[in-house]
C-alpha cells in the first residue's frame, strides 16, 4: 500500500489531476568507515517495490536540501546524521507511478555522516535497513551505484546531470 501523501502534495494532485509535477528531491548517501570492508553505505529496502537505495526524500517547501536530507534520514533510519558535501545535481527521468500520477524530480545527492543513533526502520517506506561495503552494494540501479560510489570517492567535484558531467563540461 502507498503512503499517503502530504497535504501540500494533496493540494497541488487536487489542482493538476495526475499531470506531471516537477519537484525537489533528496538522495542521501550516508557514509561510514569500517576497518574491515572499507567506507559503507547505509541503504533502506524500499517498500514499495523492495529495492535496496540510499535514503530519498522530497525537499518540503521553503526547506533546505541539507535540512530535507538530514529529516529523511531520521525518519527512515531513525538515525541523527550532518550532509558533509553535495555531491550530484541532476534530473531524474520522468516516473509514472502505479496510482497514475506522473512526477519529475531534481534530485540533489548529498554526502552524509551519521552522527547518533542505531539504523533501524523508522516508517513505512522501508521494511529493512543495514550498512553494507561500498565494494559490495546490493543496488540494482546504476545510476544509484554511481551516486554513491562517487560520494564515497575522494573525488569532492558536483557531478551534474544523468551522465556525471563534471562542472565546466570537463
Amino acid at each position: 500500500m502507498a503512503a499517503p501523501l502530504d497535504p501540500y502534495l494533496q493540494g497541488l494532485r487536487d489542482r493538476v489531476g495526475q499531470d506531471l509535477l516537477w519537484l525537489p528531491g533528496v538522495t542521501a548517501v550516508v557514509l561510514r568507515d569500517s576497518a574491515d570492508d572499507g567506507p559503507e553505505v547505509l541503504l533502506v529496502r524500499r517498500a514499495d517495490n523492495g529495492a535496496w537505495t540510499p535514503v530519498t526524500g522530497i525537499v518540503d517547501p521553503g526547506e533546505d536540501v541539507d535540512a530535507a536530507a538530514v529529516r529523511e534520514i531520521r525518519e527512515e533510519t531513525t538515525l541523527s546524521a550532518v550532509v558533509e558535501r553535495v555531491v550530484w545535481v541532476l534530473a531524474l527521468p520522468v516516473t509514472t507511478y502505479p496510482n497514475g500520477d506522473v512526477c519529475q524530480f531534481l534530485d540533489t545527492t548529498v554526502r552524509c555522516r551519521a552522527t547518533g543513533g542505531e539504523a533501524r526502520v523508522g516508517d513505512a517506506e522501508s521494511t529493512d535497513v543495514g550498512w553494507f561495503p561500498v565494494a559490495d552494494l546490493p543496488v540494482s540501479s546504476p545510476r544509484m551505484r554511481h551516486q554513491i560510489e562517487h560520494a564515497a570517492s575522494g573525488d569532492h567535484a558536483v557531478l551534474f546531470g544523468m551522465d556525471g558531467r563534471r562542472p565546466g563540461g570537463a
